[in-house]
């Protein structure tokens, strides 16, 4: 118990990975699409992802080409509904996770993945 706890708060303590449980709990979404709405590196956020699924607060699935995260169920992680619930009640008006719910249901990752993005550099 006592590292299921450790695991859950060291996984709390960052504010994008809040954002992103926020996101989640709208729809399971790919690694491009959280990429593009946090404007972070595609390393960034995977490691954020990793930190949530080590804690059992996110669970991921193949479908295709993509990795889909997505909120745990109660079976899967026990303290899920608490955590959730808690987080709603303390995020309830939040500026940044309603601008980050708008973008949720204006990304696509079709257009997002379509082709690789290039970087000019000078």
């Amino acid at each position: 118990k006592m590292r299921a706890a450790t695991n859950i708060y060291k996984a709390l303590s960052d504010a994008n990975r809040l954002r992103i449980l926020m996101m989640l709990r709208n729809k399971p979404l790919c690694v491009c699409e959280i990429v593009e709405i946090l404007e972070l590196a595609n390393s960034t956020v995977s490691k954020h992802l990793s930190i949530l699924r080590n804690a059992s607060l996110v669970m991921d699935s193949k479908s295709g080409r993509w990795v889909n995260y997505r909120i745990s169920t109660p079976g899967e992680s026990p303290d899920i509904e608490i955590v959730l619930a808690h987080l709603d009640k303390i995020l309830d008006r939040d500026e940044q996770v309603a601008s980050d719910n708008k973008k949720v249901r204006e990304v696509d990752r079709y257009v997002i993945c379509a082709s690789p993005t290039l970087t000019v550099t000078e």
